[in-house]
């Protein structure tokens, strides 16, 4: 085997707090912040110096983490345009299971978050939708049928 598991997804934020709020609300559990700084890490990630705050969120079930990373130095570089449509080139996107997806939806609302396009049902399996939160981070949502 080549790999265990996937152990997170990075995403690089403006402000860090509503970023986490974002997460909290879809359910994620904050597992911790961290300022991580020094030539180390820098040299891990091909910077010449760095300080990012970063905050760790992980799903209920244990097992998925994304990495909000807010950096102070170097500051952030711009990528794509935060309305960037679905078939940009690059990362776009990370998928979570919901119970309700009309209830997840009415409760990003109140975090700023919108409707990509619409909600909509995929065969007999799956209601189907992507949001974009904050900093134009993009969420997909699917609530099983049946």
């Amino acid at each position: 085997m080549t790999i265990k598991r996937m152990d997170n997804v990075g995403i690089v934020v403006d402000d860090l707090d509503a970023a986490v709020a974002f997460f909290a609300e879809l359910g994620m559990e904050l597992e911790g912040k961290a300022l991580i700084e020094g030539r180390w890490a820098a040299r891990l990630v091909g910077l010449d110096d760095q300080r990012v705050d970063i905050a760790m969120m992980r799903t209920p079930d244990g097992h998925g983490r994304i990495e909000l990373a807010k950096y102070h130095m170097p500051t952030a570089v711009a990528g794509v345009p935060k309305d960037a449509p679905a078939n940009t080139l690059g990362y776009r996107r990370v998928m979570f299971a919901v119970d309700d997806i009309d209830d997840v939806i009415a409760r990003l609302r109140t975090h700023g978050a919108e409707l990509v396009g619409e909600v909509a049902q995929y065969g007999d399996a799956y209601r189907l939708c992507y949001i974009r939160g904050p900093e134009g981070i993009v969420v997909a949502l699917a609530e099983e049928l049946g």
